[in-house]
């Protein structure tokens, strides 16, 4: 069975986040950093080479796949600043309604610069998020 190709690594999040060459998204990173860090009371830890994530749940499928994964993060891509919203979004639709302009994906918020969405919203789904998650799994 494949392991998760997106494992926590010991690489520096501050070194990650200075080395973000727009300093748009260099800013906008670094303010999503203070929401999660407020909502999640973790330190953020770097998973792969370009994801930010707090805290870990361990899965399990019932084809036996299991492993560790963040319970959210995000990453400062060229296109968009990537939020990880893991449970997905069905559950948060009056929220999405009065965050902004933004895309999703299946557990991917795209958003194109902070300024185009309500940060309090966004802070608001995080939090939405994360206790979700603190349900549903085993936490850390």
């Amino acid at each position: 069975m494949a392991d998760n190709k997106t494992t926590k690594t010991g690489a520096s999040v501050t070194e990650f986040l200075r080395s973000i060459e727009n300093p748009q998204m260099r800013s906008d990173a670094k303010r999503v950093a203070s929401i999660m860090r407020r909502v999640t009371g973790k330190r953020a830890k770097m998973w792969g080479s370009s994801i930010v994530g707090y805290g870990t749940y361990h899965y399990k499928y019932d084809s036996g796949r299991e492993g560790d994964f963040m319970v959210t993060g995000y990453s400062p891509r060229k296109q968009a600043l990537t939020v990880y919203i893991m449970p997905g979004f069905s559950e948060f639709a009056p929220l999405m309604k009065k965050l902004g302009k933004y895309k999703t994906g299946k557990s991917c918020l795209y958003i194109k610069r902070l300024s185009d969405i309500n940060e309090d919203v966004l802070e608001r789904l995080i939090d939405r998020s994360v206790q979700l998650m603190r349900k549903k799994y085993k936490t850390w």
